[in-house]
């Protein structure tokens, strides 16, 4: 048998689910009814009435388990840059051939194991299955490693891996969109890590989850120190613009933004601390969601119309020029966007082929999504080129998609820092059933980065939160929370904080965050019926 596919191969979950167990597990996955964990509200909109919109009903249905999560890692010593901690795993790493892959499409695994070892490929899908956050649906024995090579620095610094695959398989046809963690663990030691991926689909669907794997790749520094903000010689400077190029084709390490300087990935991107808590209460409550990557969104304009919600979570920063257009095309022809997200629709960037002709699979920051100055003074102009011969990207506002953006031209450290998020408009109807009043705060909900300045220009344009940002009780600036009405009776919500699926929910492992120093408190019942009120107003 090809090593490739070596050993036992566990199909579907190895045991069938009665009748009674999934229509139990349909009662409490499905909408309508009343709170179960972290005091959720009563969800009282109206049923989907798209087709097939029960599937994720049905899956969440079916045995979970938490042997999703990693138990025995393992990092290098030392540091990088003599502050932060050296966050790679060479025992056992991997990647994915491709950010998303639909049924029927084969999927790569490249795995490198030093030293070389002998290794397993549980093959999880996220979501809640009452409450364990994780569904076995494949396991791949007795994988021969091998040590694969350290790619050179190739050119503008990339750091692209050619590795060999160790499993290829095909995308079978009843495995449902979600995201999916491949664990990888040693016969020797038992060492583990993770391969992300995600599984697409092209059905009409409630609502579509992007995941933000350009922003995991951009902050990503695998194998040492090569992220978009890794400083280079010849004026590379490690926030301006052009950046070093960074590739999809390597694991993910550790990560550059200082909420996550100690937090080792584990090789999952930055899916579980800012996306995964968002899946899993939108699982937990039987949402009819299908997920895509921001590939998708730039590469398939007509993908995001399947939808009636296109959802952004957590940290979006980076986004293509056509991405930003195929969403705002999408919004004028009626679908509702949520930004459940802050310092979202940022970094302007291009997507690049890899060496082999492979599209997508590399990008580098060129620019900002911000207006374009009538003239932008030498000395600035030279401080955000560091070059003489790169032309300025400029995007066009992120306040002119999201409603608001973070605003570089406040003295707030660039839109950095935490707070409370405040309700400034209890009337409207984002806030029914919370039992806000104007002033009432959701302690802790405003962090690590936020959106502030708000288009007022737009249709039905409402602040309906506003407050202060601080960094250690000092008060930087002022972020705005907007809603404003789409051309045909959809709306663009944006919550303005990173942290706002962290007050959703609080899965297996989960930590809440702490920056600046304001903690995010975790699950917040009013946190759940806004989002529960924004939900049923896209559905209906």
């Amino acid at each position: 048998m090809n090593n490739k596919k070596r050993g036992n191969e566990l199909n579907e979950n190895q045991s069938a689910v009665n009748r009674r167990d999934l229509l139990k597990g349909v009662a409490v996955a499905g909408l309508g009814i009343a709170a179960r964990a972290y005091g959720a509200p009563k969800i009282t909109g109206k049923p989907s009435k798209s087709p097939k919109s029960d599937l994720i009903q049905r899956e969440n249905a079916k045995p979970g388990t938490r042997d999703w999560m990693l138990t025995n890692t393992r990092q290098l010593p030392g540091k990088i840059n003599k502050i932060l901690p050296n966050g790679r795993c060479p025992w056992i790493e991997g990647y994915c051939s491709a950010n998303s892959v639909r049924a029927g499409e084969t999927l790569k695994v490249m795995v490198n194991t030093n030293p070389v070892s002998a290794f397993k490929l549980e093959i999880f899908r996220t979501g809640y299955y009452n409450g364990d956050g994780g569904r076995l649906i494949r396991t791949f024995e007795s994988i021969q490693g091998k040590i694969q090579p350290d790619p050179p620095v190739g050119e503008n610094y990339v750091r692209e891996c050619n590795w060999e695959p160790s499993v290829e398989f095909e995308i079978p046809k009843d495995w449902l969109s979600g995201v999916y963690l491949g664990k990888l663990t040693t016969d020797k030691e038992n060492l583990q890590s993770y391969v992300i991926f995600i599984v697409r689909d092209d059905r009409q669907c409630d609502f579509l989850f992007q995941c933000s794997d350009l922003t995991w790749s951009a902050y990503n520094r695998w194998p040492a120190d090569y992220s978009i903000y890794t400083p280079h010689e010849k004026g590379f400077s490690s926030t301006g613009v052009p950046s070093g190029t960074v590739s999809f084709d390597r694991p993910y390490g550790l990560f550059t933004h200082p909420v996550n300087k100690m937090k080792k990935s584990g090789g999952s991107g930055e899916y579980l601390p800012w996306e995964f808590p968002l899946a899993f209460w939108m699982e937990q409550h039987g949402y009819d969601v299908s997920y895509i990557s921001n590939i998708d969104t730039h590469a398939d304009p007509k993908g995001l119309l399947r939808t009636k919600g296109f959802i952004s979570v957590g940290h979006d920063e980076y986004w293509t020029q056509d991405m930003y257009k195929n969403v705002l095309q999408a919004r004028d022809q009626g679908v509702n966007l949520a930004f459940f997200g802050g310092n979202s629709v940022l970094c302007v960037v291009p997507l690049l082929p890899s060496d082999n002709g492979t599209p997508n699979r590399a990008t580098r920051r060129e620019g900002w999504f911000m207006p374009v100055p009538a003239e932008i003074p030498e000395e600035v102009k030279r401080r955000l080129l560091n070059r003489r011969d790169f032309e300025l990207n400029m995007g066009p506002d992120g306040a002119q998609l999201m409603g608001g953006r973070l605003d570089k031209d406040q003295e707030t450290g660039r839109g950095m820092g935490s707070g409370d998020w405040t309700c400034a408009m209890p009337e409207h109807w984002l806030f029914e059933g919370t039992g806000m009043k104007k002033g009432d705060s959701i302690k802790g909900l405003i962090g690590w980065e936020w959106h502030g300045a708000p288009a007022m220009d737009l249709p039905g344009m409402n602040i309906v939160a506003r407050g202060d940002a601080t960094i250690h009780g000092r008060t930087v600036g002022q972020y705005s929370a907007t809603l404003y009405d789409g051309p045909k009776d959809n709306v663009v919500f944006n919550a303005a904080t990173i942290w706002w699926a962290n007050g959703l929910s609080s899965p297996p492992g989960h930590k809440n965050p702490s920056r600046h120093g304001v903690t995010q408190q975790g699950p917040d019942k009013r946190v759940q019926k806004i989002t529960d009120n924004l939900f049923q107003r896209i559905i209906s």
